[in-house]
């Protein structure tokens, strides 16, 4: 019977937890954390925003834009970028790291940066070549991926 009662009590904590866990919501352009406006106002000013969504998933906050060309931007619960996806152009001047730049413009010329996806330890950035490069957090090539 204690059996019973534990497994009862754990599904019914799994169950209330997993309601939890997708909860995605939309919200307004001024509903982002200021952070994440100051830097669509910077790189985006005249794109128009398509949606904005604020992401939960158990103890985190992620908020998502995506505007009317395609381009989406993922951003964490504190406003700053996480990846940054053009689909039909390429980065705005600025956001990728100039050490990537560089790398980039002389190992690849005439390839441009179309997406870059900020990790805990690692930037990845998507050429318009179709290759995948991963740096480190000194932007040291680690990886190439096609």
């Amino acid at each position: 019977m204690k059996k019973i009662m534990i497994l009862a009590a754990s599904l019914l904590l799994f169950s209330v937890t997993s309601a939890y866990a997708d909860n995605d919501r939309p919200i307004q352009f001024n509903q982002l954390p200021e952070a994440a406006q100051q830097f669509i106002n910077t790189y985006f000013p005249d794109q128009k925003v398509s949606f904005a969504k604020e992401e939960r998933d158990f103890m985190e906050v992620s908020y998502e834009v995506m505007f009317t060309n395609s381009i989406k931007i993922e951003f964490a619960g504190n406003g700053e970028w996480k990846e940054v996806k053009c689909k039909y152009s390429t980065l705005p001047e600025g956001i990728v790291p100039q050490p990537i730049v560089d790398y980039v413009g002389t190992n690849f010329p005439g390839v441009s940066i179309y997406a870059i996806d900020r990790g805990y330890r690692d930037v990845e950035v998507s050429l318009t070549n179709g290759l995948e490069l991963t740096f480190d957090s000194d932007y040291t090539l680690v990886d190439i991926d096609d």
